[in-house]
């Protein structure tokens, strides 16, 4: 096992709509960390029972399934309350009773800059955030890095 201190945090994007999700993903590289995907609840809780290096968990309100991104985002505090969580919609705006304790939400559009700030304050400055993408060694086990867009909003 290392214990290598410059290993970059990895932030699960948890998205159910493939171009948004795609869009997340490319705003964490850009913030310095390592995406891991899920399409919904259910594999988030997946990949989060199976891994211990998730740093911060960045979901989608609405989605569909048995359990929406504030289910989500409560459960994973209540049994991971160490991983950051950011809760993003469109549509709804919980009220701060309605979110787990730190936590913060954002409405979409999201802002680039204004999202790689608040990424880099919850989770750090990110291995590489003075570079454009993540190298493979930096991002073990995770799949290439992929470029969506220009667009200055999620």
């Amino acid at each position: 096992m290392s214990t290598d201190s410059t290993q970059v945090p990895n932030v699960l994007v948890v998205e159910d709509e493939m171009i948004l999700r795609m869009r997340a993903v490319d705003l964490v590289e850009d913030a310095g960390f390592c995406p891991i995907e899920a399409v919904n609840a259910d594999e988030a809780m997946s990949i989060l029972e199976s891994r211990s290096d998730i740093s911060l968990l960045f979901t989608d309100i609405q989605m569909p399934g048995g359990m929406d991104g504030l289910k989500l985002a409560h459960a994973v505090h209540e049994r991971w309350p160490s991983i950051k969580i950011i809760l993003v919609s469109g549509q709804v705006k919980p009220s701060d009773a309605e979110r787990p304790a730190d936590s913060r939400f954002f409405g979409k559009p999201l802002g680039v800059e204004q999202m790689i700030t608040e990424l880099q304050a919850m989770v750090g400055a990110g291995a590489w955030a003075s570079r454009a993408l993540p190298s493979a060694e930096e991002c073990i086990g995770h799949r290439p890095p992929v470029r969506v867009g220009s667009g200055n909003a999620l």
